[in-house]
């Protein structure tokens, strides 16, 4: 346990204890406080806080971080399609069909377990725990790419720019139905599901969540491509969105009851491109994931059928 006492004085009177801490202590986010609060870790004149109490002068603020822990998890030789790599960070074209990380059902074949045994002891212990930095997700069956921080300098860095929007994600998705507008923007906050704690669904009392499309192709008078783009990143909100406006991609069996004439498993929905300052270099880095071959083949048999 690394224990730290801080003394709040007259320049930093009012602010927010997890904006003070996150600003004082830099090795540490502002997500990661709010955890530490609510895990009872951070306490100000010996007593529980939360994360919106506006310090005071001469408060006397305790903020204990525990040691990270070792996790029962198993590194596996799962080759992996990494389109970029260096003492920062990995970004990998994550397959259709893997999980990023195991759960209940998934205990092994993860892309931690695979990223484990790549990235050896270099690995992120932000969260408490000792694993590979995985900093966003992409559902089992969304294909495409994803980065992992091998450090925790990393993490809290690229955790800070996903939270202000500063990391760019183009998605390629294929769509039932025909949509008129070549572009378009929904805006339409998400909650989970009151039906099924499962899933996710649009909510007004949910969570902002923004997504902006534009048309690449339309096919058969049945199916239309799309590039999308999201300024926010909820859980399953491409897939939510569209099905909500009556679009779902093409092999969902969460969000569409209808089937698809491939029989393929799995939405049609690959992460193709990714742009980020790097944590360290501060350099703009923009990737590309090449679209999976099951997908390719779908789009071009409805070109030249078109």
């Amino acid at each position: 346990m690394n224990i730290k006492k801080i003394k709040v004085n007259e320049e930093n009177i009012g602010k927010r204890i997890d904006s003070f801490i996150s600003l004082l202590e830099k090795h540490i986010s502002r997500s990661a406080v709010q955890r530490l609060i609510e895990e009872e870790n951070i306490k100000v004149n010996g007593e529980k806080t939360k994360g919106s109490y506006k310090v005071k002068l001469n408060d006397e603020i305790e903020i204990n971080i525990p040691n990270a822990k070792e996790i029962d998890l198993k590194a596996q030789e799962i080759p992996l399609n990494i389109i970029y790599e260096d003492n920062d960070i990995i970004v990998v074209n994550k397959p259709k069909g893997m999980v990023v990380h195991p759960a209940n059902g998934n205990p092994d074949g993860t892309l931690v377990n695979a990223i484990m045994s790549v990235c050896k002891d270099s690995l992120s212990g932000i969260g408490g725990e000792i694993r590979p930095g995985i900093v966003h997700r992409l559902d089992k069956d969304t294909s495409g790419a994803i980065i992992v921080a091998k450090n925790d300098k990393s993490h809290i860095n690229l955790s800070e720019q996903l939270k202000n929007h500063q990391v760019k994600k183009t998605y390629i998705a294929l769509v039932r139905g025909i949509i008129k507008e070549n572009e378009a923007t929904i805006n339409m906050p998400i909650a989970r599901s009151t039906k099924d704690r499962k899933k996710m669904a649009v909510d007004k009392k949910g969570k902002t969540a923004i997504t902006h499309f534009k048309v690449l192709g339309r096919y058969k008078e049945k199916y239309t491509l799309l590039e999308i783009n999201i300024e926010t990143g909820r859980t399953h909100q491409i897939r939510v969105h569209l099905s909500n406006i009556g679009f779902p991609i093409v092999g969902d069996e969460v969000y569409s009851n209808g089937k698809n004439e491939w029989g393929i498993k799995g939405q049609c929905l690959h992460a193709w491109k990714i742009e980020f300052e790097h944590p360290t270099t501060k350099k703009m880095i923009s990737l590309e994931a090449e679209i999976p071959p099951y997908f390719k083949k779908i789009i071009k048999e409805l070109e030249e059928e078109n």
